[in-house]
């Protein structure tokens, strides 16, 4: 890693197909701030959900998301890395990231050592889903005989149950994050994942994760974090690694063309 260059991490931006203007404003948003990094960016990481729905049948993408793809491209091929964790709303990603781009394509969380530090690094919806109703979700999404049988489906019957699916599902957690306890870090699954992981003898320096919709950077003992980057679609939140350390910022949105 050069001397002033960074990695940066983002996740859940969540982006609809058929988008209104507030998407479109939240897309625009997203590729300014990726113009304003790509100076002194030695590599992005995409920490999933950055669509809200996602599935690649082997002639068709989903449309929609023009700007954003457009500036993945032109990123790496100026010689800036990408890697995207698939979340549980783009978990359903083939090749064209990679074949079209050049994006590294991550399916489960990964041990990376960055610069000399040890990272673990994912979404974060796979670890320890804690009811049944995830688990069989879980299973559903990672079943490769189910994906056969749903790109069977005419595009235009699975792309938008898709679409109307992930939404609903969404709206429903956030009403229940309304009504649901105070936040409690111990509670969290990343985090007791984490501290268990550490407590069985391997050691890393960070463990850095999206998917909770929530932005901390605690420490899990005298040498290791962990990292949340919290979501881009309302706080507009996001992680840096400067080579040694790892913190948390917000975009500051006075800044940008959508506010």
């Amino acid at each position: 890693m050069l001397p002033n260059k960074k990695i940066y991490f983002v996740s859940d931006l969540h982006l609809t197909m058929a988008p209104d203007e507030e998407i479109r404003r939240r897309e625009r948003d997203f590729v300014q701030w990726l113009d304003t990094i790509k100076n002194d960016a030695a590599a992005i990481f995409l920490l999933g959900d950055i669509f809200d729905f996602w599935f690649e049948y082997k002639y068709v993408v989903p449309r929609g998301f023009v700007r954003l793809l457009g500036k993945f491209a032109e990123l790496t091929d100026n010689g800036i890395p990408i890697h995207f964790f698939a979340g549980n709303h783009d978990q359903w990603m083939r090749d064209y990231l990679s074949c079209e781009m050049n994006i590294q394509i991550y399916r489960k969380p990964t041990e990376l050592n960055l610069n000399g530090k040890l990272f673990f690094i994912g979404h974060g919806h796979d670890i320890s889903p804690k009811n049944l109703t995830n688990r069989i979700l879980h299973f559903f999404f990672t079943n490769r005989l189910f994906r056969k049988l749903y790109a069977s489906l005419h595009p235009y019957w699975g792309i938008s149950f898709g679409k109307n699916w992930s939404n609903s599902h969404r709206k429903c957690r956030n009403r229940r994050k309304v009504i649901s306890q105070p936040f409690k870090i111990e509670n969290e699954l990343i985090y007791q994942y984490a501290k268990k992981m550490l407590e069985g003898g391997k050691h890393y320096d960070f463990f850095v994760f999206g998917h909770r919709h929530f932005a901390v950077n605690i420490p899990l003992n005298e040498n290791s974090r962990y990292i949340n980057t919290g979501e881009w679609f309302e706080n507009r939140t996001y992680a840096v690694f400067d080579g040694k350390e790892v913190t948390l910022h917000h975009v500051k949105m006075e800044n940008f063309q959508g506010k």
